[in-house]
């Protein structure tokens, strides 16, 4: 029997890892979500307006979405539909959305036809299948098969790293619980990785309650309704604040080009430099979680431990560096948007500093 490849506790919480992407922000990531709804409650006028979103990098429902090539497979409509709905959604085409109303059905052709695809877009971000049923090649309906059937597109988005959005039908009956009410089997919402229900509040009132739920978004209960032929929110948006630690860093490294020190020794020096208190327990973790933003920007970091102590190093780069040196936590933290980051694990390197060392190893 071949032996369990492991991390321990140690390494995952001092490597950083490739971050997830979400084509929609806090909505809709890459994985395999699932949008239900009753029959024409509007759940495709709503899929189409997300390809075109993402297509053209616009806000939809004032979300930020990540600019890319979108590929809308729908398998119940034709060409003159599409081009219709089209027309009422926009006057400005996008090259990054394509269409296409034939497909091949799960384990058969449609893995192959959509790595094809991704070939030859590599900045594709979303596939949305209008319908589920259309690309299934069982009739069984049970907790297996819908599990197995789903996990082939499961697999395939967490290998491309794309987000994959199927469009579904809701049951009859009502529930308490609006996830209960997406048709089939528990085996269906057990396998993706977030789901969207969209209830009709009474029908014919064009305002629904869009349920969403999922295991790396916040579950959100967004109340729309339809103006003209495409979905607002009526909620009222909150703005994020902006998150400025990678700036701060990156400014702290400017004049430094090297530390070695504790997060408490960290913790002090930024708080002297830029009057930002960060408690020393969250500093490591803050590190990890923005080490892809923080190599963009030409540091480096490695979290050690010495005779029992652990102490962090920054290395800075200024060749590596995106911003050309320039300061960030003015030009930047304050009115610019932060550059688009590159999916990639961070460089490592080596300090023989100290005779007591033990590296971290960096996961695989």
């Amino acid at each position: 029997m071949n032996e369990l490849k492991t991390v321990n506790c140690e390494q995952l919480m001092t490597t950083p890892l490739k971050p997830i992407e979400f084509c929609i922000d806090g909505m809709l990531s890459t994985g395999l979500f699932i949008l239900a709804g009753a029959p024409k409650v509007g759940k495709s006028w709503l899929a189409l307006d997300m390809a075109l979103s993402i297509a053209k990098g616009e806000k939809l429902l004032g979300r930020e979405t990540k600019r890319g090539t979108a590929l809308y497979l729908c398998l119940e409509d034709s060409y003159t539909r599409i081009q219709n709905r089209l027309f009422e959604l926009t006057s400005e085409p996008s090259e990054n959305l394509h269409f296409t109303i034939m497909a091949g059905t799960l384990g058969g052709d449609l893995e192959k036809q959509v790595e094809n695809f991704k070939s030859q877009h590599t900045d594709l971000k979303i596939i949305i299948i209008d319908t589920l049923q259309k690309i299934r090649s069982e009739d069984e309906t049970s907790y297996a098969s819908d599990y197995k059937e789903l996990s082939v597109l499961k697999n395939l988005a967490d290998k491309l790293r794309i987000a994959i959005l199927l469009i579904h039908h809701t049951r009859k009956c009502r529930d308490n619980d609006p996830f209960n009410m997406i048709s089939g089997t528990t085996g269906i919402s057990g396998c993706v990785d977030g789901s969207m229900v969209m209830i009709e509040k009474q029908r014919g009132s064009k305002e629904v309650i869009l349920y969403c739920v999922g295991r790396d978004i916040e579950n959100l209960e967004l109340h729309l309704k339809r103006e003209g032929f495409r979905w607002v929110t009526s909620d009222k948006i909150i703005s994020k604040p902006r998150d400025t630690f990678s700036f701060m860093i990156h400014d702290f490294m400017l004049e430094k080009n090297y530390f070695k020190g504790s997060a408490t020794m960290l913790v002090e020096e930024l708080k002297m430099q830029f009057g930002v208190e960060i408690p020393s327990n969250k500093i490591t973790q803050n590190l990890v979680q923005h080490g892809v933003e923080l190599k963009n920007y030409g540091v480096i970091f490695e979290v050690k431990r010495s005779c029992g102590q652990r102490f962090i190093i920054l290395k800075y780069n200024r060749e590596s560096d995106s911003s050309d040196g320039c300061s960030l936590w003015v030009e930047i933290a304050v009115t610019a948007v932060t550059p688009c980051l590159a999916n990639a694990l961070p460089m490592r390197f080596d300090d023989s500093d100290g005779s007591c060392e033990s590296d971290s190893t960096a996961l695989k």
